[in-house]
Parts: C-alpha cells; structure tokens; sequence
C-alpha cells in the first residue's frame, strides 16, 4: 500500500517524498524511512496509528507521533 501512496495526490506531499525514499532505501533502511513517513501521515491527517500502521506496513511495535 505504502507505494500506492506515495503517488496519491490526496496524500500531503512530504507524505509521499518520505515514502519514496524510504522505498528507494536498502532494504536495512527500510524500516525507519517507512515509520518517518508513518509519522508524518499521523501528524497531517489525523488518520488513526493503527491505520496508519496498516497503510504504510509496519507492525504493533510502531508507536505513532
């Protein structure tokens, strides 16, 4: 879902340039680019951290903001 993202218009810019280079990083770097673009997701849609966990594909362990 996280790449599906990063191409939606209706997803803040800085949202989608955060998820692109995490997608783009090796794969040891993945991780913390997807929960910084998770974290912006949260602060600028106000969409819920268990949601926003799902879209972007991290686990439980990811606490949002």
């Amino acid at each position: 879902m996280a790449s599906l993202l990063s191409y939606d218009e209706l997803v803040p810019l800085t949202v989608r340039e955060a998820l692109k280079a995490a997608l783009a990083a090796p794969a040891h770097e993945r991780q913390a680019g997807l929960a910084s673009a998770a974290t912006l997701l949260f602060r600028e849609t106000g969409i819920d951290c268990m949601d926003v966990r799902e879209l972007v594909g991290l686990n439980e362990a990811y606490a949002c903001g």
